[in-house]
């Protein structure tokens, strides 16, 4: 029976030859298991998932106790999330939120609330922030939060409801929403 080796003379050579065929049987199974691709111009962008906004709008506006603007969504746009949650904490409330694709494949987001301004920008931003300045559009003030490392916010105080616009989109992006949405009346309940 031979002998193994002296630990002295094992090197990076046999690890190799005891690694290649470890790795020619994981190259098997995902090939078996069809869970590879090659992609040689990088990942293709996948179809926008399906959301229908008007019925979310509708549903908000009957069940949340604060009054729901559905603005007209600029052309190109597309629906593709929504949801409804609770801001905790002093000033806090509920928000309804609802997620748009941009023409040019950016994400931008349209929260309703009746939390405070002070309440529902730390809960959306995930920590506090500081006001970098503000916009007027469509006879309301919008403040900004922006501090070039994250996602801009844009909120404003529509009286009944806070409105607050955030996400990666460009701010020509944000004025669109935030034009569309001043100037409309909340939904009848």
């Amino acid at each position: 029976m031979p002998e193994k080796k002296p630990r002295i003379l094992q090197n990076g050579h046999d690890m190799a030859w005891s690694l290649i065929p470890l790795v020619l049987a994981c190259l098997l199974i995902a090939a078996i298991a069809s869970q590879c691709s090659f992609s040689p111009g990088g990942p293709k962008p996948g179809p926008i998932p399906s959301f229908d906004a008007d019925a979310a709008f509708k549903y908000d506006s009957r069940e949340l106790g604060f009054p729901i603007r559905q603005p007209e969504i600029p052309e190109g746009w597309t629906p593709n999330s929504g949801s409804r949650s609770i801001v905790s904490g002093d000033g806090g409330g509920d928000s309804s939120n609802i997620g748009f694709i941009t023409e040019v494949g950016r994400y931008i987001q349209l929260t309703q609330s009746d939390a405070t301004v002070e309440a529902l920008v730390p809960f959306i931003a995930g920590e506090p922030r500081i006001q970098t300045g503000t916009e007027q559009i469509g006879g309301r003030t919008w403040d900004v939060f922006d501090d070039g490392d994250s996602e801009a916010i844009w909120i404003s105080d529509f009286g009944d409801a806070r409105v607050l616009v955030t996400g990666p989109a460009p701010a020509e992006d944000f004025t669109q929403l935030a034009t569309a949405i001043s100037g409309v009346e909340p939904l009848q309940r």
